[in-house]
């Protein structure tokens, strides 16, 4: 049979890549991977592995940063904890678009939402003698748990695909009655599926968080990205869903790369609760030499992992930011082609024998987003990523992101435009007319 990447090439590359199985390999090594079967053959792939966004930065920004160049501050060492311009426009934001309340001095920059989770979970995870562990809401960004392992912290983990609206109460109580957990984590919407969690979840969540003393770390990598609600006017509702409205005990992470298309320039956001912020705690002190938990996580952890975001991207997002609050720039109307991909390259899948995995919200169809997962008769997830390689198309197996649906796969929409849908529904069908009939490439 041939496939329309010639077979000898993949597997030739596969083997020069010394991956044991390439549906586990992590998302960087799968990336390298493509690169080099793609050079070696000739043909682009349909690239869905990597969450790399695919719109171009908004001008404000850009001119934002490039009139602080020239003002000079790329001579100048920034605050680490944030120029005073970006945290009010970052506490702003969080009011306008989340109707919740953070101190300027609390809301932090960070070197992409990445780091704001490595340090939010290195703080957590020591803020009380003997609760060190991190509890993972799954599945979840397989990057976050070795950030947990890097810093020596306990993980545990459970797929809340069957544990959603009232289950999930019995299920987080399981874990946090322990006494053994000092955070837990999950990204709403979510990455890999896509699930965003409803108002009676975060209630719960929060509620079990007060009281068990755990901090709540709620990633917002994709920040007002669930398109079935307008989330782009300031102040005005339906507001952000969060868990900050039903527990004191959080720290808010929110990446600019997605929502606000500035991946490269590396800068997040980090909003810590008031109350958490000026809380303290008996496991400090060993690591930090303070037990005040928000001097701890500026003095003790951002000043020693970075000493600070880029100077010029500070003023480059704090325009942008300001924009956004003023209502001059909606940040959601420029991210909704995402959504518009979505919904294609679903029906593109699904016609051609693929089914969704993760399909529901409780009981509404998820939305159309950045991710989407699928899953094909016969193969488990971490076969289907590699016998997909032969037809072109790369994407991550759902193992990888600690859920138990091992016959998914997780498929990213950012870097595939509309001009590669025709090519895309041209390799599902010659793979599922191939597969009809026995065929594996992978023997």
């Amino acid at each position: 049979m041939v496939t329309p990447i010639a077979g000898n090439i993949v597997r030739e590359k596969i083997r020069e890549s010394k991956l044991a199985r390439v549906g586990l390999a992590s998302i960087r090594e799968l990336n390298r991977l493509v690169n080099e079967i793609e050079e070696e053959s000739g043909q682009r792939f349909i690239r869905m592995e990597m969450g790399i966004p695919g719109m171009p930065p908004p001008e404000i920004a850009i001119e934002g940063e490039i009139c602080a160049l020239k003002k000079g501050v790329g001579a100048i060492y920034p605050p680490f904890d944030g120029i005073a311009y970006l945290k009010y426009e970052i506490s702003r934001f969080i009011r306008l678009f989340m109707d919740t309340h953070v101190q300027p001095a609390h809301c932090l920059p960070t070197v992409g939402s990445m780091q704001g989770c490595f340090l939010s979970m290195m703080m957590a995870g020591r803020r009380i003698k003997g609760r060190d562990g991190i509890l993972f809401i799954d599945p979840g960004f397989p990057v976050n748990k070795k950030q947990a392992q890097s810093l020596g912290l306990p993980r545990e983990s459970f797929d809340v695909y069957d544990f959603r609206g009232d289950r999930l109460r019995d299920k987080l109580e399981s874990y946090l009655s322990t006494g053994r957990i000092g955070a837990l984590m999950y990204s709403n919407p979510n990455n890999p599926a896509w699930i965003c969690f409803t108002e009676k979840e975060l209630g719960i969540i929060g509620e079990l968080c007060t009281r068990y003393d755990v901090v709540a770390l709620e990633d917002l990598a994709y920040f007002g990205m669930d398109f079935r609600q307008d989330y782009s006017r300031p102040g005005v509702p339906p507001f952000i869903p969060t868990v900050a409205r039903y527990t004191d005990n959080y720290i808010l992470l929110v990446s600019s790369s997605k929502s606000f298309s500035l991946a490269g320039q590396r800068i997040g956001m980090t909003a810590i609760s008031d109350r958490l912020f000026d809380s303290t705690g008996d496991g400090l002190v060993p690591w930090f030499g303070t037990d005040r938990f928000g001097y701890a996580y500026i003095f003790g952890g951002m000043y020693a992992l970075s000493s600070g975001v880029c100077h010029s991207t500070q003023y480059g997002l704090a325009k942008l930011l300001e924009a956004v609050n003023d209502g001059r720039y909606n940040f959601v109307d420029a991210v909704k082609e995402y959504g518009d991909r979505a919904r294609t390259m679903k029906r593109l899948f699904t016609e051609n024998g693929f089914n969704l995995v993760y399909d529901l919200d409780e009981d509404q169809p998820l939305a159309d987003g950045f991710y989407f997962t699928v899953a094909y008769r016969g193969f488990t997830g971490v076969d289907l990523v590699e016998e997909l390689l032969y037809y072109g198309i790369s994407a991550i197996s759902l193992e990888t992101t600690g859920s138990t649906r091992t016959e998914g796969i997780r498929a990213c929409v950012s870097l595939t435009g509309k001009d590669r849908f025709r090519e895309l529904a041209a390799r599902l069908e010659q793979f599922d007319a191939d597969h009809r009939t026995g065929f594996r490439a992978i023997g």
